[in-house]
């Protein structure tokens, strides 16, 4: 989860049309491509690098919230045509160094703050302590960081409004992703429930089984889109760490009459790892014990069968390499 709801963010993808045209340059330190992509759930322009490396382009657009891409870094943008907007960034610390200068960057540099922010509030997640306001904390520090940048006289009246929406609309979501890691902190260290579900390729797999190993779960269904996105991710994970102590388990919830459907998606889509279907899909033993209601899921256990994240980070997510070769060096 490298940027926190960016979904939400360009759910607010356009306010208006002007006639003039954005400018946008940029210089990037070792790029991961030799072109920027820029695109809402509207438009896409890809701008080519130049002789020098350098990537320059004016185009007329619809004011609001835009993603920009070099490779597979990215960051969110606010542009209008009335923009003169000059980007420079290191690629191999894209979030930490992305600056903006001309017009238009006070706006663009509060969102590279709110993506740094975000990703403190992520991390944070991780390690809060199990005090009755420690949830409720994280949150609001958040906030006020954010709302404190928000006062900059240079950021437009336009943005701000969008942006008090946006965090507004953040909050719940951001409250509940807080507590529920807070409970998940109350499983970390402790003896995981166990499953004994059936496998793809025969017989049954009992997490048992896996002992002096760590297990990655992913707590998936055919029929979930989110679910599907993180294959690939998933399928490089598992390649590179295929000669590690570590096992790569995945246990779809679908329901006993898409039993066949999941056999035939996993032969489909050539699914690695070891491959489980739950016994009673959501009412299943093992996914009540850790109080899963939405999917993916992802849990890590310990080569002695202790809990190390109930609630992990996607293999999307460049924290949960992080945390493998931590832990498996």
């Amino acid at each position: 989860m490298k940027k926190l709801l960016t979904l939400l963010l360009l759910t607010v993808s356009s306010i208006y049309a002007q006639n003039k045209e954005f400018t946008f340059s940029a210089i990037i330190k070792n790029p991961n491509s030799d072109s920027l992509v820029i695109r809402s759930k509207s438009m896409q322009k890809v701008i080519k690098a130049d002789k020098k490396g350098n990537f320059k382009d004016s185009f007329s657009l619809t004011t609001g919230l835009y993603q920009l891409y070099d490779g597979k870094e990215y960051s969110v943008l606010y542009l209008d045509n009335s923009y003169d907007l000059d980007m420079t960034v290191a690629a191999d610390s894209f979030d930490k160094t992305i600056h903006f200068t001309g017009k238009g960057a006070a706006e663009n540099n509060f969102l590279a703050k709110k993506m740094l922010a975000d990703q403190v509030f992520i991390s944070g997640l991780d390690d809060l302590p199990n005090e009755p306001n420690a949830a409720q904390k994280i949150v609001d520090d958040r906030a006020r960081e954010l709302r404190s940048a928000l006062e900059n006289p240079e950021i437009g009246e336009t943005f701000k409004n969008l942006m008090i929406t946006v965090l507004t609309q953040e909050k719940k979501q951001l409250e509940a992703m807080a507590k529920r890691a807070q409970e998940a902190q109350k499983m970390k260290g402790k003896p995981s429930p166990l499953f004994t579900y059936e496998n793809h390729k025969g017989g049954t797999t009992s997490l048992k089984d896996f002992r002096g190993k760590y297990v990655y779960i992913d707590v998936w269904a055919t029929w979930c889109g989110p679910c599907r996105k993180e294959i690939p991710y998933l399928q490089k994970i598992e390649k590179k760490y295929h000669d590690k102590d570590i096992v790569f388990v995945s246990i779809s919830v679908d329901k006993e009459k898409d039993h066949t459907k999941w056999k035939k998606f996993v032969d489909k889509e050539a699914l690695g790892g070891v491959q489980l279907i739950a016994d009673k899909d959501w009412k299943s033993d093992f996914i009540a014990a850790y109080d899963i209601h939405s999917i993916p899921r992802f849990l890590l256990i310990d080569p002695k069968g202790n809990v190390v994240r109930s609630d992990a980070a996607r293999p999307s997510d460049p924290a949960l390499q992080e945390l493998l070769d931590k832990l498996l060096k």
